[in-house]
């Protein structure tokens, strides 16, 4: 894990060393992040259901239609600005996080005030698993084994939602992510038949090939 000061490769804390090969490097999908991370579309539920309880509230106070109008015309910025801002947030993230799958590791830039380079080696990952969406965006995420953790805080929201004492970092709103979940399965495998071969006397306590799990579309 480090802080990204300079990149002589988008997205990437340094140069890959010899035989490290960079095979996939995309961002998420903004609205779609925005949705599913910063919840704008709840968010606009909400703040309606709050400007539809002022009429209903206002009217059956005997306040006139305009009054009701006023009121409701007062309030509306305040719901567009939340919304907004959220959108926004989701929008500025989206463009600062970059995803990078080498034959090697796993690797999540992101952050705007500060942002920060997670490295994750795939000998670290026990398990990954792909949530899909009907638009073809989809989340990719990958669990840790026991002896390597990250905290939830740090890959926020490049985290799987409600794993907070065994974050599992994400791959959040991945355009064409059935296709990304294909290359990053072939190289788990491929990293997990190299190391096989080079550790032929490997104790049998040694982590086994990692699983991919392809979860119903959400």
């Amino acid at each position: 894990m480090s802080e990204s000061g300079f990149e002589p490769i988008r997205g990437l804390p340094g140069r890959l060393p010899a035989g490290e090969t960079l095979l996939w490097q995309g961002s998420p999908a903004w609205r779609v992040l925005a949705r599913r991370a910063f919840h704008t579309r709840k968010v606009a539920i909400y703040c309606g259901l709050l400007l539809a309880w002022r009429v209903v509230s206002g009217l059956a106070d005997g306040e006139s239609g305009a009054a009701v109008a006023l009121a409701l015309l007062s309030l509306l910025p305040l719901a567009g600005a939340a919304v907004g801002i959220l959108a926004f947030m989701g929008w500025l993230y989206a463009r600062m996080t970059v995803y990078s799958i080498t034959n090697r590791r796993l690797v999540i830039r992101s952050g705007v005030a500060l942002p920060v380079t997670i490295n994750i080696p795939f000998r670290t990952i026990d398990r990954a698993a792909l949530n899909g969406h009907p638009n073809g965006t989809g989340d990719l995420s990958v669990a840790l084994t026991d002896a390597n953790r990250i905290a939830y805080l740090m890959l926020w929201p490049n985290a799987r939602p409600w794993r907070l004492q065994r974050a599992e970092p994400m791959l959040r709103a991945v355009p064409d992510a059935a296709r990304v979940a294909g290359i990053l399965a072939g190289a788990l495998a491929a990293s997990t038949q190299t190391t096989g071969e080079t550790a032929a006397t490997a104790p049998a306590s040694d982590p086994q090939t990692p699983s991919f799990v392809t979860a119903a579309a959400a």
